[in-house]
């Protein structure tokens, strides 16, 4: 199954915005596909504003969210992947998502891959030993 974190980007930057905020992402600068501005690299962590008043183009698809912002006067062409996004919240009071570091680094696994459980490790009703249920699709 895919990620859920490019549609739940792409929903509270809709409810940020609708609700007339600014939308802001935390970046991890150190992710190697992120292109960005070297002078804004200096940290570990990135906000970037993505309100439509302070870039163009802003596209949230399934792998990536690109757009073109003006660093110190300049534009410039800013791709962050997915996984990079911790967290997206409205400037004005904070409210939004942080996204687990857990589900940037297993997206895409089963549920019972990311636990490192294995079938023998479930009880009679499919449960892991965190008593979440493991479902299965039956065709």
């Amino acid at each position: 199954m895919s990620s859920s974190q490019p549609y739940l980007l792409r929903a509270l930057n809709d409810w940020i915005v609708d609700n007339g905020a600014t939308p802001q992402i935390l970046v991890d600068s150190a992710h190697p596909e992120l292109e960005i501005p070297d002078s804004v690299r200096a940290q570990d962590k990135v906000v970037l504003n993505i309100s439509p008043t302070a870039v163009r183009d802003l596209q949230i698809d399934n792998e990536y969210v690109s757009f073109v912002a003006r660093f110190a006067g300049v534009s410039h062409g800013v791709l962050v992947p997915i996984e990079a996004v911790q967290a997206i919240y409205a400037r004005e009071n904070g409210q939004g998502m942080m996204f687990p570091e857990a589900d940037r680094e297993n997206s895409g696994e089963a549920p019972s891959e990311k636990a490192g459980e294995t079938p023998a490790e479930k009880d009679e009703a499919g449960r892991g030993k965190r008593g979440k249920p493991d479902l299965k699709v039956i065709k």
